[in-house]
């Protein structure tokens, strides 16, 4: 299936706890959606053999990500920026490089329990993509990490989706906000976008129903 052109470039600022599912999200997305998915993690682990995640470090992979970032948008290229940018300053500077190259930017907002994200965190698979880069983080730098987070304001335009939602509720939220900011067609969205109709919550396990629970029905 080929992926959704967009009619203008658009940088995705993915905010969140560590394991809150923003590189699961950002390398689907990319995959449905035209855009460059920029993975700090993974670039951290190109560039350093046993990465630390010390200051120094994490500022050359910021300047990287940022240097490429700008790059793409320059170039009319969308950017899923996939780097928890925790702090108010570091996004309001990629807001104002997107709106500089013409880039509509949106904040995406990854929420969920610190006790499920943590949990997450201590239990990544690292034969899995999503999980190969990622900081594996003990409780208290978890904790250090989660007391540096300042939340998006209303200015920044935010969106908020939940960790614990499927992708494809994910995706249709988030392309439905790009449509209303007229960055994808009416036409390309509507593809992608989950249609109202039978969701069946329950899963047939070895093909036995239980009648007692069932199934709802969403309507227009």
């Amino acid at each position: 299936m080929s992926k959704i052109q967009p009619q203008k470039p658009f940088l995705l600022l993915l905010y969140g706890y560590p394991g809150s599912g923003k590189t699961y999200f950002a390398r689907q997305f990319s995959e449905v959606v035209q855009a460059a998915h920029l993975q700090a993690d993974r670039i951290r682990g190109e560039l350093f053999e046993k990465p630390n995640f010390d200051k120094q470090e994490n500022a050359i992979v910021t300047q990287l990500v940022n240097y490429m970032s700008e790059e793409f948008l320059s170039a009319g290229v969308s950017v899923v920026y996939d780097a928890n940018v925790v702090r108010s300053g570091q996004r309001r500077k990629l807001l104002d490089m997107a709106r500089k190259h013409g880039a509509t930017p949106l904040v995406i907002w990854f929420q969920l329990d610190e006790e499920t994200a943590f949990y997450r965190n201590i239990k990544r698979d690292r034969r899995k993509a999503d999980d190969k880069y990622a900081g594996n983080w003990d409780r208290t730098t978890f904790d250090s990490i989660v007391n540096q987070m300042q939340n998006p304001s209303i200015s920044e335009g935010y969106l908020v989706i939940s960790g614990k939602h499927l992708f494809n509720m994910q995706q249709s939220a988030i392309i439905a906000k790009l449509r209303s900011l007229s960055v994808l067609s009416d036409n390309d969205a509507n593809e992608k976008v989950i249609k109202p109709g039978m969701i069946n919550l329950i899963p047939n396990v070895g093909g036995r129903v239980d009648m007692s629970r069932r199934n709802i029905s969403v309507r227009q």
